[in-house]
């Protein structure tokens, strides 16, 4: 299946619109299901030298992950959206433009929780000189294959109306093993790991050789 990339409904709608909240809402499901956080999260604390240095996450949105990984070491998320009022004060937020603020993203972990599928491959390059920053890279992302869209299919009947179309397109956005480490570039500097799970996920880890 070609990779396609298209907006998604949520794409630039304010964070407070009922069809974004509901979204949110959504979304946090779809991560249970999926094990996507708590993958994540054992990550981290299997890895906790790297932790100390910094754990960043990109496409932080609720920050419920963000906050749940700061007991590792200090955490700073980066999402368009304002920072989540649940957060930490300690917690550090910066909102806005990615790119705005690449030359201060840095640390000993970076996460990403089902965002890169927003990046063309172009983008997905300039993050991986980024990447080149870190000890650590742990990735969920949409895996790309039939049986994933039919999963998510699945998923329809219980979810809002702007989820229904922009699950379906986030797995057309999705990535196949072998295709997200490539796109980013990765020196050989890394181990990577990859690993796609039933329920619809691709997950990447990337160590320090």
């Amino acid at each position: 299946m070609e990779r396609v990339i298209e907006p998604e409904i949520i794409d630039g709608m304010d964070p407070d619109h009922p069809m974004a909240v509901r979204s949110r809402k959504d979304l946090r499901m779809i991560n249970f299901v999926m094990g996507n956080e708590r993958w994540i999260r054992a990550q981290v604390s299997a890895n906790r030298d790297a932790a100390v240095k910094g754990i960043v996450e990109l496409g932080a949105g609720g920050g419920e992950l963000l906050g749940k990984l700061a007991k590792f070491g200090p955490a700073t998320g980066y999402d368009l959206v304002p920072k989540p009022k649940h957060l930490a004060d300690e917690v550090c937020w910066k909102q806005g433009d990615l790119w705005l603020s690449e030359a201060d993203i840095a640390g000993g972990i970076m996460v990403v929780n089902l965002f890169l599928h927003h990046l063309e491959e172009d983008d997905l390059r300039r993050l991986g000189e980024i990447a080149e920053r870190f000890e650590m890279l742990a990735f969920v992302e949409p895996l790309r294959t039939t049986d994933a869209l039919w999963m998510g299919e699945r998923l329809l009947p219980v979810v809002g109306e702007a989820t229904k179309h922009d699950m379906i397109v986030s797995i057309k956005a999705g990535f196949i093993e072998g295709e997200l480490p490539s796109m980013l570039g990765l020196s050989s500097d890394w181990k990577v790991s990859e690993r796609s799970t039933w329920r619809g996920g691709h997950r990447v880890l990337a160590l320090r050789g």
